[in-house]
């Protein structure tokens, strides 16, 4: 069954706010992004890398929902896909509903393991004021909310491309809701 679809693919080679979309990417995996500045084994992000470069990097690939734009648009930010950095753009996937541990499978070959939340930063009011307020704020309960998209790492290589179809096979029960990575 088909959950959603690829819209648009991107990676950057340099340490850039916003990520160059391209006709396909190839994951590689346990890696990430192949020409990306965020593959590699170990955290490649660098706050990350400063506190621990021998960390983990649960962030090798960064999705996003199109429908996000879309709210960003209705909010007046014209956003567009990879200029927040991802990876990544989806339609028709609950990317944020996810659990830690549900699997997308993208295309014929890709599987992406989805890790976390992206915890976005101040640099996303740098490239638009006031849009990291529509990305993050606080629930009823007076809880961060974070909306920018989610992590994950590559457990199957493969091409990616706009059009791909997405799968989504979640983990046995009990489901651990997602938090930043």
């Amino acid at each position: 069954m088909t959950d959603g679809r690829v819209t648009a693919v991107s990676r950057s080679a340099t340490h850039t706010f916003g990520k160059t979309g391209r006709p396909g990417i190839r994951l590689l995996a346990g890696l990430g992004v192949e020409g990306d500045a965020h593959l590699g084994v170990t955290v490649r992000h660098r706050s990350r890398v400063a506190r621990d470069p021998t960390q983990p990097n649960l962030r090798q690939v960064h999705l996003i929902p199109a429908e996000l734009h879309d709210e960003l648009e209705d909010a007046g930010f014209s956003v567009a896909a990879g200029q927040l950095g991802e990876n990544i753009t989806t339609r028709g996937v609950d990317l944020l509903g996810l659990p830690v541990g549900a699997l997308l499978r993208l295309g014929g070959e890709a599987r992406v393991e989805i890790t976390g939340l992206r915890n976005p930063c101040l640099q996303i009011d740098a490239f638009r004021p006031g849009l990291l307020r529509q990305v993050v704020s606080r629930d009823e309960a007076g809880r961060l909310v974070r909306r920018a998209g989610v992590m994950g790492v590559v457990v199957a290589g493969g091409e990616v491309r706009p059009g791909d179809a997405i799968e989504v096979e979640l983990p046995p029960p009990p489901h651990r809701p997602l938090d930043r990575v």
